[in-house]
Order: C-alpha cells, then structure tokens, then sequence
C-alpha cells in the first residue's frame, strides 16, 4: 500500500499571479497618493477661486440691488429742486416771452452745485428765445432759485460755469442752507455700455412732488399756478424729495451717456450714478417714443467746469 501525502502548498502559477496583483495593487495605491499630493491642493485651489468669485458675483447683486435706496439715504439732501424764470425782450419794454423751468441740481463742491446749462442758463437751446435773439432782443434771468430737502427756505444761485459745446453748467450758491450739504462724488473713470445706474431727480418739478404729497395738501395745492409758491410750501412742510429711477447704461458715446431709466422734464441736471454710489454723468434729455432713450453727459466733462468756478471764487 503507497503513501499519500496530502499538502497545502498552491502551485507555482498561483503564487505568482497573487504576488502580481499584490504588486499592482501597491503600485496603483502608491499612483493615487502621488497623484492626490500632487492634484488635490490645485483643485483645492481652484474651488477657493470658483468659491471667492460667486462670492463677489452675489455681493455685486446685491450691491446693485441696494444701490438706489443707498443713493437716496446717503445723499438726498445734496440733490436739489431748481426752479427759475427767464424773460427775452427789448430794453424799456415789456418783455416778448416770459417763461418758468424746472431742474434738478447737486451738490459738487463746497456752495457748488452741478446741473445742466439749459437750466442755468436757460434760453439755451430755446428756438423761441433764439428767434428773439437773433433780432436783437436780450435774454436775461429774473429768478434762479434751489430747493433742498430738509430746508424750508431757498437758496438763490448765479452761474459760476457754462460749457461751451455741452449742456453742462455749475451754478454758485449766494446763501448756504442751515445744514451742511455733502458733496456727491464723480466717478474716477468712464463707465462701460451694460452698467446698472440710478438717476435721481424731480421730474415733472412741482407736479411730480405734489403727486407724492398726502391727499390734504395735494387738494390744496393741485390747482395752484404759481409754482415758486407752491415749492415754497412743499418746503415748508418738507416734501422737497427727489425720485429714482433704475435702469442699464446702452452705449457711451464720447461724452454722451444713453441709458433706459425712466425720466421727464424737470429731472434735468440730476445726478446718474453707477452701482459704486459714483456720479458717472449728468442727466440731460430724453427722446418721446424710444424707452431706451434718455441722454446725459459724462461726468468726466463736469471736473473741468468745476475747477473753472473755484477759480473764480
């Protein structure tokens, strides 16, 4: 009868196929820790980044978002109403046209104030008053006055600045208002087509305010005519406020400014400002049946007129 051995060692092949997948599995191990030293701390990086910039995304939202009512809480009591009288005629006669503006003005400087120059001066670009004119007739000012909120009295104003190819000016207040007024800052650059602004102003002049005004004294104001008057007592009962309106930068132009908000007559010369708080220009026109129409002029062609006026001071 033979011998049998029963043994537990595994065949050559075996052993070997075990060592090999042993070793590529040590092998792969090794690739993922070199390849995760190496991999990790760049990716780690790069969602930092991804994280930092939808961080500032959402900020900037909410900045733009925040911006108008920041604007009006902050410098409200720098934006003024302007309320003047012109008259064109003859020396030693009664005069030919006889007519009231409304505007908007704010504060640049110290008793400075920024606004258009058809507004400061304005004749300006009146055909009427150019028909007048041009038969020798004289324009000439008769009252020239700024409402701000907060201040139950006017202020009288002189020009100070005219442009000279641009509807821009810098008026000079004669009496400052019993606060101080703070000046609004322009922006260091030109803005970029696709900005977000905010123009602030008084448009529609006293109507626009009455409007706003609690139903008593809009009742007894609506049908006043006198418009001096009635600011006076919207003054008095500190409803001098001015409105904003949102809307996007459409192209810019040189000097010339073309966005979507909303304006009206009587919001000339207020303030445009970016998503920053900045004043980047001065509001200035609007074209009737195009919504994306309304013109201002860059605040950038502003510095100069203002530095012209200190100078004169």
């Amino acid at each position: 009868m033979s011998e049998q051995f029963i043994t537990d060692e595994e065949p050559v092949w075996g052993a070997w196929q075990r060592f090999v997948q042993a070793a590529l599995i040590l092998f792969l191990l090794i690739a993922a820790l070199v390849l995760a030293h190496d991999l990790l701390p760049q990716r780690a990086g790069e969602l930092q980044q991804q994280v930092r910039t939808l961080t500032e995304e959402v900020d900037q939202l909410k900045q733009e978002q925040a911006m108008p009512s920041v604007v009006l809480n902050r410098y409200r009591n720098s934006i003024c109403y302007i309320f003047g009288i012109y008259q064109v005629g003859f020396w030693h006669q009664r005069p030919l046209q006889r007519t009231r503006i409304s505007g908007t003005g704010f504060v640049v400087a110290e008793g400075l104030i920024a606004t258009n120059r058809h507004v400061a001066e304005p004749w300006y670009g009146d055909p009427d008053a150019d028909g007048l004119v041009a038969k020798g007739a004289t324009p000439s000012l008769e009252t020239l006055v700024a409402y701000f909120p907060g201040s139950p009295a006017p202020v009288s104003l002189t020009s100070a600045a005219l442009s000279r190819d641009g509807d821009l000016a810098v008026v000079r207040m004669n009496q400052q208002p019993a606060f101080e007024l703070q000046p609004v800052p322009l922006a260091a650059q030109k803005p970029n087509a696709g900005e977000l602004v905010a123009v602030v102003g008084y448009p529609m002049g006293v109507l626009g305010m009455m409007a706003k005004a609690p139903t008593t004294v809009y009742a007894r104001l609506a049908f006043r005519r006198d418009d001096q008057g009635t600011a006076g007592e919207l003054a008095a009962l500190s409803l001098i406020r001015p409105s904003a309106t949102c809307g996007h930068l459409g192209d810019v132009v040189g000097d010339k400014l073309i966005y979507d908000a909303p304006t009206a007559h009587g919001a000339s010369g207020g303030p445009v400002f970016n998503s920053h708080g900045e004043v980047i220009g001065v509001n200035a026109a609007y074209i009737d049946g195009f919504s994306g129409g309304t013109l201002g002029v860059s605040s950038q062609a502003l510095k100069p007129l203002i530095a012209q006026a200190q100078k004169k001071h």
